[in-house]
């Protein structure tokens, strides 16, 4: 499945960015499957494209270790990580230290090291595929089924025959599985709350993946612009510093252990610094309009007058008494393939697929649905 799932996002990441002539979902649901996933590769690219920002890491020796060493050094550095001191974050550039976090240190000084920045491209890439994952399981549930049942009716010029029959048809398919769309209704709920679920679960996650700083960061990046400019210290330099130490040992002509402090320019970080603070407003709007879609699904679950006001909000030019006679029969997954259905289908058409299927209900024989009007049964006609 895992194999299946990188291929079909490879394959659709240029159909991404084109709106489906079928809509199986919302613009929420969209915002996480093609907008996530489009910044996220876009991103994951860019902080690849070392032309655009030269070397990802150069470091500087004040020790002569040879001109064949550099890129030894900064080979070494780039793997092994680089680390900068929380102390020397506050103290004052070119006064008391050279660059913020970077300064002479003792043993027993705390070091924060940063060993993300070989791995951004990838997380990136990772976290562009657990966006998709759910429009994944849906696409797999729904399985066409509402491509199958538009019949050409997206389109406004049918001939009267060929209408007729694709009316028919639709109308004839409705009728025959009304009340048995309940689970179509419910795979839907769940890849919701799936997409809910996993943008709280990646804001946590990038969290961890650098050291504890992004729940905070957009907020502490708003805060820096408030404070004094004397005291403020830049949230984004302390979790992407641009310069950074690292500790390179090498044997001397003596055989004695020899220690070099070199200091490091890790250019991809003024990058790194904008796109996560571009995330973070990201992520908290997903989570958002995430968490209002699922209060929303709860109330379409139940309270039922609410499913009519939303269809009809929809299908404006259909005749009210014949949806509330839809409704009235119709379950939760009955009134959700209606509602997408009316997504897809022309206006005129769908205000006559109502009024062929309404007509349908009556002429069942059952006489129940008509005690919807029973004061006036020609509303029906």
């Amino acid at each position: 499945m895992v194999v299946n799932l990188f291929e079909d996002v490879l394959e659709d990441v240029k159909g991404l960015i084109k709106l489906g002539h079928i809509c199986i979902d919302n613009n929420v649901f969209r915002c996480h499957y093609k907008a996530s996933v489009i910044i996220l590769i876009a991103f994951s690219i860019l902080n690849t494209s070392g032309q655009f920002f030269g070397d990802p890491i150069d470091c500087l020796c004040s020790d002569e270790i040879g001109d064949d060493k550099n890129d030894l050094l900064d080979s070494y550095c780039w793997i092994h990580s680089t680390f900068t001191l929380p102390k020397a974050l506050h103290k004052k550039v070119g006064l008391e230290v050279a660059h913020p976090g970077v300064d002479q240190y003792k043993p027993d000084d705390v070091k924060v090291y940063h060993k993300y920045y070989q791995w951004v491209w990838l997380v990136l890439f990772l976290q562009s595929l657990m966006f998709y994952i759910p429009r994944y399981v849906w696409k797999l549930c729904e399985g066409g089924r509402i491509k199958s049942l538009v019949f050409d009716l997206d389109k406004p010029v049918l001939k009267p025959s060929e209408k007729q029959e694709k009316l028919g048809l639709l109308v004839l398919y409705l009728k025959s599985n009304i009340r048995y769309h309940n689970s179509y209704f419910f795979y839907f709920v769940i890849c919701e709350v799936m997409n809910f679920a996993n943008v709280i679960i990646q804001i946590y996650l990038v969290d961890g993946f650098l050291g504890g700083a992004f729940t905070t960061y957009g907020t502490d990046v708003l805060k820096y612009t408030e404070q004094d400019q004397e005291k403020r210290v830049d949230p984004m330099i302390a979790t992407f510093p641009r310069m950074t130490k690292c500790t390179f040992h090498q044997y001397g002509p003596s055989g004695d252990v020899q220690r070099h402090d070199a200091l490091c320019i890790l250019r991809l970080n003024i990058l790194n610094e904008k796109m996560y603070i571009f995330l973070w407003f990201w992520f908290l709007f997903l989570a958002a309009i995430s968490g209002l879609v699922v209060l929303y699904r709860l109330i379409i679950i139940f309270v039922p007058a609410f499913r009519y006001l939303v269809l009809r909000s929809r299908a404006r030019m259909t005749d009210p008494n014949h949806l509330k006679l839809v409704m009235e029969v119709s379950k939760i997954g009955d009134w959700f393939l209606l509602y997408l259905l009316c997504k897809n289908i022309d206006r005129q058409n769908f205000k006559e697929l109502i009024q062929e299927y309404t007509k349908e209900i009556v002429d069942d024989g059952s006489g129940q649905h008509l005690m919807a009007y029973p004061d006036n049964p020609d509303k029906l006609k």
